[in-house]
């Protein structure tokens, strides 16, 4: 059912691209599917490894792509208003999104490692934090503020569910409010105007608000039923900026309208449902954390994506997972889904070591 539903999804995708490019197939949906084609095969492999090579080497699979992520300062490619991405044999790479996978790895072995009456001592998070802030700090400079606060929320999400106190994340959020000046002053002058323009588009309509402006008018005029494949005003006169990546969401809001929505949402529901009964399932430790981190980084993907462009928060970039044009990011999401159903195969497995 699983990849039944991830099949479904990368199709729907595909027809999306197809449309976002003027019934050109050739432009967005043939590389979509032929990613998707590959990245699958790759899916399959992942799930079939033994587990206990992923354990016994998160750390340096951490490190790695923690070293692709500094990288990017020396050799990275520039654009979108961006540095966030390395070449490597003429293939661009975006070291954020693989990252996140490997954060999600790393706190799942070291939550393994550890045991549960210690989880609580202060000493023993500041190794989760630098997982967590230190990659977050360097995404935040490249500059790609979406990737950075998905990371945070991740983070803090799986070190709660690891047993980490409730009152801890208080007096974070409460340190991050007293910042919160330093943090406006440190983030990019058009990551402020986002802000603003989220908080009154109206403001600058034919400016930093003319993303959000367009994109309700798309959600809108698809209305109960929508205007039909291939019918999209929005994005058909270009309206309607990033249709084929960060919006693609509208443009089926559009043609498809509500029921097509709230089916594509039906759809993502159900995946994370499957991954969190993975995750209730595993015998060990490191499998529940990790299949709990994947399904929650799917979440975040998905809400954080749906509110941006219905207007509940501002836009900050982030792609629909296996729907949004843009290899890296299916990439990291299909190895992550070759993980949770590699954890699903070895559910019955006690110990890792």
């Amino acid at each position: 059912l699983f990849i039944f539903i991830v099949l479904v999804l990368a199709l729907i995708g595909t027809a999306a691209l197809y449309s976002a490019g003027d019934a050109n197939f050739d432009l967005w949906s043939k590389k979509h599917i032929i990613r998707f084609s590959v990245f699958l095969i790759i899916l399959f492999l992942l799930a079939s490894i033994d587990i206990k090579i992923f354990y016994k080497y998160a750390y340096l699979f951490f490190f790695v792509s923690f070293l692709l992520l500094l990288s990017v300062e020396i050799i990275g490619t520039f654009g979108k208003g961006a540095e966030r991405w390395i070449s490597i044999f003429g293939v661009s790479l975006q070291p954020s999104e693989i990252i996140k996978v490997n954060i999600i790895l790393a706190l799942a072995k070291f939550y393994n490692d550890l045991r549960f009456d210690k989880i609580g001592k202060i000493h023993n998070t500041f190794l989760p934090l630098l997982f967590i802030f230190v990659p977050a700090a360097i995404i935040v400079l490249q500059p790609d503020l979406g990737t950075a606060i998905t990371i945070l929320l991740l983070g803090f999400f799986i070190m709660f569910q690891s047993g980490v106190r409730i009152w801890k994340f208080i007096l974070t959020f409460l340190l991050a409010l007293i910042s919160l000046p330093f943090l406006w002053n440190i983030i990019k002058p058009y990551q402020q105007k986002r802000i603003l323009s989220f908080i009154n588009p109206e403001s600058d309509p034919l400016g930093q608000g003319y993303q959000l402006i367009q994109s309700k008018i798309a959600l809108g005029s698809g209305a109960f039923k929508g205007k039909g494949f291939l019918s999209g005003t929005q994005a058909y006169l270009d309206y309607l900026p990033e249709k084929q990546t960060d919006f693609i969401f509208t443009l089926i809001g559009e043609e498809f309208g509500f029921m097509g929505v709230a089916f594509i949402i039906s759809l993502f529901i159900l995946l994370i449902i499957i991954g969190y009964i993975i995750s209730i399932k595993s015998n060990h430790i490191f499998g529940r954390i990790l299949a709990f981190g994947i399904v929650t980084n799917l979440f975040l993907y998905v809400v954080l994506n749906t509110a941006m462009v219905s207007g509940l928060m501002p836009i900050v970039g982030i792609p629909l997972p296996l729907i949004s044009y843009g290899g890296t990011a299916m990439l990291s999401i299909m190895i992550s889904f070759g993980l949770l159903l590699n954890v699903d195969l070895n559910v019955n497995i006690k110990s890792l070591k």
